[in-house]
């Protein structure tokens, strides 16, 4: 049970024994940061409940979001399922992923279940932001808090799959995440780029900073890429206070493009002003 799972022991051991003492939950909200193991540690934690493999098994379900969010008749049509008896194992267990996508009235719809769940029933919601759900929703689970993979523990997963990172800078930029280091760990040559475009503020000119910053005008990566800026630029403000004023354009950038600004100017703006700020 969870030999293959790197990161949070104290979760996996947590787990464990809840199933050695028959003091498992009916419900549990697994809530961490994307990409570093809730839903693999779910699926391990399924198996041992079961005490079956959960490949093909009629007993074991995950729920995707249907589009951009969880939808009350996926909720609905769970609960349908939920009534049917287990049909090989003691127990039925759903996995709800990215269930902060619920809308409210499926997680007013879930809420129903959770007061009253049948007691062959685990159901295990999985997400990123804790605030996206209902109080209610929150008070009924046991809620199990994941934490970022530590930067060595991180490194050392990816250096025995033969992947090397190139500086710790790119390390940090996976925010403890093994899901965006296997992601991005083939554009490496990107971030050493943006990493030679900030160090070399002070050097060139405007024209130059933009033509080295093509990628950072990729919309699909921006919170990884802007993340990886400020861990860049919080070293460089130790050797020069002007950067720290940097930090705060990236930012603002933040909060611009999550008010949906447009999101070339807001990129050309912050270069711009970068530039401005270093001497």
């Amino acid at each position: 049970m969870f030999e293959q799972i790197v990161g949070n022991k104290k979760i996996q051991e947590q787990l464990k024994q809840s199933i050695q003492n028959h003091k498992t939950s009916h419900s549990y909200l697994f809530v961490g940061t994307e990409g570093i193991g809730k839903k693999e540690i779910a699926k391990e934690f399924s198996k041992a409940l079961l005490c079956n493999d959960i490949q093909n098994n009629p007993d074991f379900q995950i729920i995707d979001p249907d589009g951009n969010t969880l939808k009350i008749e996926q909720i609905r049509e769970m609960q349908k399922k939920i009534t049917e008896k287990p049909i090989i194992s003691s127990k039925k267990i759903y996995i709800i992923n990215d269930s902060d996508k619920m809308t409210k009235e499926a997680q007013n719809c879930l809420l129903k279940t959770l007061e009253e769940p049948p007691e062959y029933i685990t159901i295990i919601l999985i997400g990123t932001n804790e605030n996206s759900f209902l109080s209610t929703i929150k008070s009924r689970c046991t809620i199990i808090r994941f934490q970022d993979i530590p930067q060595q523990e991180l490194k050392q997963y990816l250096e025995k799959r033969g992947i090397n990172i190139q500086n710790d800078f790119i390390l940090n930029a996976f925010g403890g995440s093994i899901g965006k280091a296997l992601e991005l760990q083939d554009k490496q040559e990107q971030y050493m780029e943006i990493y030679k475009m900030l160090t070399n503020l002070k050097n060139e000119d405007i024209i130059e900073i933009m033509k080295k910053a093509q990628n950072i005008y990729h919309k699909e990566e921006i919170e990884t890429i802007l993340q990886y800026m400020n861990t860049v630029l919080l070293e460089l403000a130790k050797q020069d206070y002007q950067y720290t004023k940097c930090i705060e354009i990236v930012e603002n950038t933040k909060r611009r493009l999550q008010s949906n600004a447009n999101y070339d100017m807001s990129i050309d703006n912050m270069l711009l002003q970068m530039k401005a700020q270093i001497k």
